[in-house]
């Protein structure tokens, strides 16, 4: 989850690639392009507040962050993922991955329950690697199979570990996840998507991936929506993410947010506290209600936590992924 400098990326660094056989094919911008989300099969949607982040009881931005100022439950047992590391760890060792992490005080607020929405498209994941070491991160939902996660979330890249890099085995998806608590259930999945950008060359700012279900669990849970912004677009928002850090209780969901601190043509910075576990949770805006995601939380640094941008070609890929 810590910056770590790779090798070049090949040619087409975005070119998709998959865990599959056959791989399914699929920068900053003037103007918006945005693809809308979905709230899912009730109306049970969470409120927001006028300064750009979620009326979260508990969570108050601060001040000088407010943008004017700059389905039925499932009683399913969750598994045990206490004791896991994030996926981040697999390919960058536990001294980098610990640098993704709370800057000053802790300001994220726990989300229970978490079965209304956005919440309840955001997932937890219980990943099994090639070697079957199990992690823990989190993914989001942008249509009925597909969701979106951080590229080592699919794939581990340089863990030195044998047996171990690769596309990993299997992905459990908890969405809505409250500790032992399964609200719209889990589902196993073994397709997974990436770009050569990690796949191949483990770059850092083409991390990116998704996960594509063998069910449409989505329609239930609703979908982020998500947009390629013009950096100056982004340098006046708040950003949002909630995600499953492992060093809160087991599966359970954190929420925090600030003004975006910097952006650059592949990754978006930010000062919002995040913990390993939340590898692949969205990094969103709220316009209008909206819940649209402007990146893939990723890595942290000294200063500010980041994520891979979703620019003109992340945006692409995510089209082509839609399931």
């Amino acid at each position: 989850m810590a910056t770590r400098t790779r090798k070049p990326v090949t040619d087409t660094p975005h070119s998709p690639t998959s865990s599959e056989a056959a791989a399914v094919a699929g920068s900053s911008t003037r103007k918006a392009v945005i693809v809308a989300g979905a709230t899912g099969a009730d109306a049970k949607v969470a409120k927001v507040a006028a300064n750009g982040s979620e009326a979260v009881a508990g969570f108050k931005l601060l001040a000088a962050e407010s943008a004017a100022e700059a389905a039925a439950a499932i009683k399913a047992k969750a598994p045990d993922t206490s004791g896991l590391s994030d996926i981040g760890v697999a390919s960058f060792g536990e001294p980098a991955a610990t640098i993704e992490t709370v800057h000053g005080v802790d300001n994220r607020v726990r989300i229970s329950p978490a079965s209304a929405y956005p919440w309840r498209a955001i997932a937890s994941l219980l990943i099994t690697a090639a070697d079957n070491s199990q992690w823990i991160g989190t993914g989001w939902f942008i249509s009925p199979r597909t969701l979106i996660t951080a590229g080592h979330c699919v794939c581990i890249k340089g863990s030195g570990v044998p047996g171990r890099d690769g596309w990993v085995r299997r992905i459990v998806v908890m969405p809505g996840r409250d500790g032992a608590s399964l609200p719209y259930g889990s589902v196993t999945a073994t397709s997974f998507r990436s770009v050569a950008g990690w796949s191949t060359s483990g770059n850092p700012e083409f991390d990116y991936g998704a996960i594509i279900l063998p069910t449409p669990l989505g329609s239930t849970t609703g979908t982020f929506g998500y947009g390629n912004y013009p950096d100056l677009d982004l340098m006046t928002v708040v950003g949002n993410i909630a995600g499953y850090p492992g060093d809160k209780p087991s599966g359970t969901l954190w929420y925090d947010a600030r003004r975006v601190a910097a952006v650059s043509a592949r990754k978006v910075h930010y000062d919002i506290d995040t913990a390993g576990g939340q590898s692949g949770a969205p990094v969103y805006r709220i316009v209008n209600g909206a819940r649209i995601a402007v990146a893939v939380h990723a890595y942290g640094g000294a200063t500010t936590n980041s994520g891979t941008r979703i620019n003109a070609d992340v945006m692409a890929n995510l089209n082509a992924w839609r399931a």
